[in-house]
C-alpha cells in the first residue's frame, strides 16, 4: 500500500473533524514526496552523469592513444571506428548536462567544456590523420603535445562540473532532508494536536513515513560525507520512498562503477606512458625537467637521476654540438616558457632535432628530439615537451644500405663503360694524379705554375670521369679541383698547405683504386681487355693478312713492276696495324654528348667527322680524348645556343659540330667547328680587362683577343657549373698539344673584323707520324694480279688476327 493511500484511510477514520489537520500532513507528504523524487530523479542522476563524463574522456584518451600507439594501419582504423563512436556520445553526454544545467555556474562550465571539447576532437583529429598517413612519430609528437593538454583541460572542467553537480546534489538533499524534516516535525505536531485521536495516526505515521524517511536521511548524509559509494540505503518497502531509495542506491553503484572505470583507466594510461619506447619529458622555468617523465627516459639516458636537473647536463651534455648551439639550446627554455605560443613557433628553428651523446662508457647514441609547448587557455607556454628517440641503429643501418647503394651504382657506372676504356681512363687518371702528387712534394711552398698543373690535370681527369658518366669518382676530384680554384683566387684565405694537398690527391687516389678494385675483384675486368693490348699485340683484319700472303707467294719475280706495286702494298697493310679511326678514338667523348646536353638544357648536336682518310695510331688515343674531351664539352657550353634560341634565329634545334683532320707536310692538322654564335671577342676583352689582363684603354686585335681564351684561368662563362666556368680546358689542351711538340690556334672564317661575334675553326697541330693514310684499295698492277689467280687462292676468312 502507498503512502498516499495509507494516509486517505487514516484521515477517512478519524472523521471529517480532523480533515484539515490531515489535509495539511498529506500535502507536507506529497511536498516531500516531490522533492525526493526530484532529487532521485533528477539531481542525482545529473550529478552522476557528471561523474560518467571523467570516464567517457578517459574512454576518447584511451582510444585515441591506441591509435597513434597501434603497430600498424589497420589496427589504427579499426580503433577510429571506435573513438567515432565514443566522441559521439561523449558529446551526448555533454548535450544532456546542458539540458539539466540548473543554474548559470553549471551552464557555463557546460559552454567552457563544449569548447574545451572542441579543441580536445580537433587535436585528437590531426593525431589520427597523421597516423593514418603513416606519420606515426608526428601522430605520437602530436598526441602527447596537444591532446594530452587538452585532456588536461578538458578533465579539469569536467571535475569542476562534477563537483558543482554533486555541490547542488548535496544542496538539494540537503534541502530535501530540512524539508523532510519539516514535515516529519509538522507531522509531530499535529500527531500533538490530535492527542489521542491521532496518537495512533501518529504513531503509525512514524512507523510508516517518518522512520524510514529519517533512515534515508541519515544513511544519504553518511554516504555524501564519506563518499563511501560501496554502501547502500535498506530497502524494505516498495513505496514512494522505496522506490526513492532504489533509484539513490542505483546511482551510487552507478558511481562506484565510475569511479572503479576511471581508476583502471587512469592506471592504463599511466602504464601506457611509462612502458612507451620514447623518453618524454616537460621542460618548466631555469630549463628544470619537471618530475613527471616517461620510465623509458631512464633506460634511454642511462641514470635515475632526471627529476629537478636541467635539461642542458641531463640531455646535451657530451654530445657533439658546438657552443654556440648550446648557448642557444639553453636560452630558448627562457624564450618560451611562461610566453605566448608564437614565440616557440620563432625559436622553433634553433631547437635542435638530432645530437650525438656520448654514454659514460664511451659508446656514442644518436637521439632524435621532437619539441612540442604545452599552452594553457590563454595560449601561453607553461612547458616545454621534449621527446627522445634512440635511431643509434637506424642511422647505421642507413649508412650501410646507403654505402651499398653506392657500391651498386659505381658498378652500374663502370658496366656502362667498355673495359679497354675504363683500363685507358684509369690508367691515365693514375698518370695525371701521380704528376700532381710528384708536383705537389716538389714545391712546399705555392708556384702558380705548377697551381696550374694542378687544375689541367686534375680538371682532364675529371672531364674524363664525367665523359664515361663515372659520377661518384668525378665528383670527388670536383672536390680536389674547389681547393684549387679557391687557391688561385688572389682574395681567398686559403694558403698552400703541402700536406692538405697531398691529402686531398689521396682521396682521389683512393677513390680511382676503388673503381678500379670493384672494376677487377667484382666483375673479373682485369686489364684493358682483348683490344687494349695494342703495345703487344694488334688486332687487325685476316682478310688482310691473306691477301697480302697471296700477293707475296704470286708475285712475278721477274717484273720489277709487280714486286714494287706488291711491297707497296704490303706496306700499306703494315702501316695500318695497331691503328683506329678518329671516331672510334672519341667514341666515349662521343657517347656523352647527349647527356651533356640534358645538363646544359640543349639538344645533342649532329657530329660530323672527316677524317681525309687517315686513321691514328692506337697509342696517342689518349691524347685525343684529352684535347677533343675538353674542345668539343667547350664547344657545347659556349659555341651552341639553346634551342629555343637556335629556332628564333632560324637554325635547327640541335647543333652542328665538325672536325676535319688532314696532313700537311710534316704535320697532322685537325679543325674543329661549330654553327653556333661564334667566339664571344667582346666579352673576352672585357672579361681580361675585368681580370686585369689588359688595360682598359689597351687594344687588341680579334686575334689577339682569341688568343685570350688560352690563357690560365681565363673563361667567359657567367657562372662557375661543373661544366665550366674555371679556364682551365683550353689552358689544358694547350699544355696537352705543346708536350707533343704541336701547337694550338684560332682561325677566324668570316670578315666580320670588329664584331661582337665571330665564326671560327680551332686548329690542332701535331706531329704527322700520329696518323696512317687509309688506303683500302690495291693498285692497278695488284688488281690485275689478283684477278689473273684462281679464286680459291684468293680467298681469305675475314676476322681478327694477333700478330
Amino acid at each position: 500500500m502507498t503512502i498516499r493511500l495509507r494516509i486517505t484511510l487514516l484521515i477517512i477514520l478519524t472523521f471529517i473533524a480532523i480533515s484539515a489537520i490531515g489535509g495539511y500532513a498529506v500535502s507536507q507528504s506529497r511536498r516531500s514526496a516531490v522533492e525526493v523524487k526530484s532529487v532521485t530523479e533528477g539531481v542525482v542522476p545529473s550529478a552522476l552523469a557528471s561523474a560518467d563524463l571523467v570516464s567517457q574522456l578517459k574512454e576518447v584518451q584511451l582510444t585515441a592513444m591506441a591509435i597513434v600507439t597501434a603497430p600498424d594501419q589497420d589496427i589504427a582504423a579499426q580503433a577510429n571506428d571506435k573513438l567515432t563512436a565514443r566522441k559521439a556520445s561523449l558529446d551526448e553526454a555533454l548535450a544532456l548536462q546542458k539540458q539539466h544545467a540548473d543554474n548559470a555556474v553549471q551552464r557555463g562550465l557546460v559552454d567552457q567544456a563544449r569548447e574545451s571539447l572542441d579543441n580536445y576532437n580537433g587535436a585528437i583529429d590531426d593525431s589520427v590523420k597523421a597516423k593514418l598517413a603513416g606519420k606515426t612519430e608526428l601522430a605520437q609528437a602530436t598526441f602527447f603535445g596537444n591532446v594530452v593538454p587538452y585532456a588536461f583541460e578538458l578533465e579539469q572542467i569536467v571535475d569542476t562540473l562534477r563537483i558543482e553537480k554533486n555541490r547542488s546534489k548535496d544542496a538539494a538533499i540537503a534541502t530535501l532532508n530540512a524539508n523532510l524534516a519539516t514535515t516529519a516535525q509538522a507531522i509531530s505536531g499535529v500527531t500533538i494536536v490530535a492527542v489521542l485521536i491521532l496518537t495512533a495516526i501518529g504513531l503509525l505515521l512514524s512507523r510508516q513515513i517518518t522512520g524510514p524517511i529519517r533512515r534515508m536521511q541519515g544513511t544519504m548524509s553518511e554516504i555524501a560525507t564519506s563518499q563511501d559509494f560501496t554502501r547502500r540505503v535498506p530497502v524494505d518497502r516498495m513505496d514512494e520512498i522505496g522506490h526513492s531509495i532504489v533509484a539513490f542506491n542505483g546511482m551510487i553503484g552507478k558511481i562506484e562503477e565510475g569511479a572503479a572505470l576511471l581508476r583502471q583507466k587512469s592506471a592504463d594510461v599511466e602504464t601506457m606512458l611509462q612502458n612507451i619506447p620514447q623518453g618524454i619529458l616537460t621542460i618548466i622555468d631555469d630549463n628544470r625537467v619537471h618530475p613527471e617523465y616517461s620510465a623509458y627516459l631512464e633506460t634511454l639516458l642511462e641514470t635515475t637521476d632526471i627529476v629537478g636537473r636541467d635539461v642542458m647536463d641531463l640531455v646535451f651534455s657530451n654530445t657533439s654540438l658546438g657552443a654556440d648551439t648550446l648557448s642557444q639550446m639553453a636560452a630558448i627554455g627562457g624564450a618560451c616558457v611562461g610566453e605566448d605560443v608564437m614565440n616557440f613557433s620563432f625559436n622553433e628553428h634553433l631547437m635542435v632535432g638530432e645530437i650525438e651523446k656520448t654514454m659514460a662508457d664511451g659508446r656514442v647514441k644518436i637521439l632524435d628530439l621532437s619539441w612540442s609547448p604545452i599552452t594553457d587557455d590563454a595560449d601561453m607556454i607553461v612547458r616545454l615537451m621534449l621527446c627522445l628517440r634512440d635511431v643509434t641503429e637506424l642511422r647505421s643501418l642507413a649508412a650501410e644500405a646507403n654505402e651499398q647503394r653506392r657500391e651498386l651504382e659505381i658498378i652500374g657506372e663502370i658496366l656502362a663503360v667498355s673495359q679497354e676504356k675504363f683500363h685507358a681512363f684509369i690508367t691515365d687518371a693514375q698518370i695525371l694524379i701521380d704528376e700532381n702528387e710528384a708536383a705537389v712534394l716538389a714545391h712546399p711552398e705555392r708556384d702558380d705554375d705548377v697551381l696550374a698543373l694542378l687544375f689541367r690535370n686534375m680538371h682532364t681527369v675529371k672531364g674524363n670521369g664525367r665523359t664515361y658518366g663515372l659520377l661518384h669518382l668525378a665528383n670527388q676530384v670536383h672536390e680536389a679541383e674547389e681547393h684549387y680554384d679557391a687557391l688561385r683566387d688572389p682574395n681567398s684565405e686559403l694558403v698552400w698547405e703541402q700536406a692538405e694537398l697531398l691529402a686531398q690527391l689521396v682521396q682521389v687516389k683512393a677513390k680511382i683504386a676503388r673503381y678500379a678494385r670493384i672494376n677487377e675483384v667484382s666483375l673479373g675486368r682485369k686489364g684493358p681487355g682483348r683490344r687494349g693490348g695494342v703495345e703487344r699485340y694488334l688486332m687487325i683484319d685476316k682478310k688482310h693478312i691473306a691477301d697480302s700472303l697471296h700477293r707475296l707467294e704470286n708475285v712475278n719475280t721477274a717484273n720489277l713492276h709487280e714486286l714494287v706495286a706488291v711491297r707497296n702494298s704490303v706496306r700499306q697493310t703494315l702501316r695500318l696495324l695497331g691503328t683506329e679511326s678518329l671516331a672510334e678514338a672519341l667514341s666515349g667523348v662521343l657517347d656523352s654528348l647527349p647527356v651533356l646536353a640534358v645538363e646544359l638544357g640543349k639538344k645533342p648536336p649532329q657530329v660530323d667527322i672527316d677524317d681525309g682518310g687517315y686513321v691514328i695510331h692506337n697509342q696517342v688515343g689518349g691524347l685525343f680524348k684529352n684535347v677533343f674531351m675538353h674542345l668539343i664539352r667547350n664547344a657545347m657550353d659556349h659555341g651552341l645556343e639553346s634551342a629555343a634560341v637556335r629556332t628564333a634565329l632560324g637554325k635547327p634545334a640541335a647543333g652542328n659540330i665538325r672536325l676535319e683532320m688532314r696532313v700537311d707536310g710534316e704535320m697532322l692538322q685537325l679543325a674543329l667547328s661549330d654553327d653556333g654564335r661564334g667566339l664571344a671577342l667582346a666579352r673576352i676583352r672585357s672579361m681580361a680587362i675585368a681580370r686585369e689582363f689588359l688595360a682598359e684603354d689597351e687594344l687588341l686585335t680579334d686575334d689577339e683577343a682569341a688568343a685570350m681564351i688560352f690563357r690560365p684561368g681565363f673563361s667567359t662563362a657567367e657562372a662557375v657549373t661543373s661544366t665550366s666556368g674555371r679556364g682551365v680546358g683550353l689552358d689544358a689542351v694547350r699544355d696537352f698539344v705543346k708536350r707533343e711538340h704541336g701547337d694550338i690556334s684560332i682561325a677566324f672564317t668570316d670578315d666580320a673584323v670588329g664584331a661582337a661575334f665571330r665564326q671560327f675553326r680551332i686548329l690542332v697541330s701535331l706531329p704527322a707520324g700520329f696518323a696512317a693514310e687509309r688506303n683500302d684499295a690495291p693498285d692497278e698492277l695488284v688488281q690485275q694480279l689478283l684477278n689473273a689467280t684462281p679464286a680459291s687462292a684468293a680467298r681469305g676468312t675475314t676476322g681478327a688476327l694477333n700478330i
